[in-house]
């Protein structure tokens, strides 16, 4: 299946966990040992695979620790413990050319991920490589949680007609002449409903990644609110259930914060 199809497909649930390990974060005897990051998320895995959407491991918290044979290793466990759930590859990749080839070649071809994060600062043709993996996902940064994401995104346009805020430029790019073969989604942060309105707004068939519940403050009644129905909504919640407890219970925590946040999102 594509991974649109593989979301479509996902009617129980709303929820993203996203899987960024830190080391000195993990429970017990693994705390600080960076050689048991496949065994803590791979718990997690298991642990939730029936409730959510899809599975999002950070890169950076593989790369940092020199365990990116460890994230090989967990996406194919994904793939083997959850068939139909997709693994979305934070990577926040950005750049163009024979770069931008490789940046391709190593999200789908050595990690064997479903979809990958991409920053679209550099134009379509940063964006362009991705999309000659047929069926596989291309979510772009549009709104980002964080509150830098104020100094370009909120910015107007005035050489485009009618001065959109620069999301709302590229949400609109996004939804026409960029997704020329269905495999286009935003990142819209859980921190600013009114935006996700609007991005949904220009957007309608595209998929949403919304970071920031939980742990962020992200708001899921709200989020749900402002995102609609109109297609697949993908809402991430990272530390609040990596971290929801820290003894040999841990991934029993990690569940149940799961269950209450999947519900929330309903």
């Amino acid at each position: 299946m594509t991974f649109i199809a593989q979301l479509q497909a996902c009617s129980h649930s709303r929820l993203c966990v996203g899987l960024d390990p830190e080391p000195a974060k993990l429970p017990g005897a693994w705390a600080g040992d960076a050689s048991r990051i496949f065994d803590f998320c791979a718990a997690i895995v298991d642990a939730t695979k029936d409730l959510v959407c899809a599975f999002k491991p950070q890169i950076a918290y593989f790369a940092a620790h020199r365990a990116e044979a460890q994230l090989e290793r967990l996406i194919a466990h994904v793939h083997e413990v959850a068939p139909g759930v997709p693994v979305i590859l934070d990577a926040k990749r950005g750049d163009i050319g024979s770069t931008a080839e490789q940046y391709a070649r190593e999200a789908f071809e050595r990690y064997q991920a479903d979809a990958v994060t991409l920053s679209p600062f550099m134009g379509f043709d940063s964006v362009e490589p991705y999309l000659a993996y047929e069926g596989k996902g291309v979510i772009l940064l549009c709104r980002t949680s964080n509150p830098g994401g104020d100094d370009w995104q909120m910015q107007r346009l005035a050489d485009v007609p009618g001065q959109p805020r620069l999301f709302e430029h590229l949400a609109h790019l996004a939804e026409t002449q960029w997704n020329r073969n269905g495999q286009l989604g935003l990142v819209v942060g859980a921190t600013y409903p009114a935006e996700i309105a609007r991005v949904r707004e220009l957007a309608p068939t595209l998929p949403l990644l919304v970071p920031g519940v939980g742990a962020q403050g992200g708001d899921a009644a709200a989020v749900v609110q402002a995102a609609g129905r109109s297609a697949p909504l993908i809402v991430n919640s990272s530390r609040a259930v990596l971290y929801a407890g820290h003894g040999a219970d841990f991934a029993a925590r990690a569940r149940a914060v799961a269950e209450a946040t999947r519900a929330s999102l309903a």
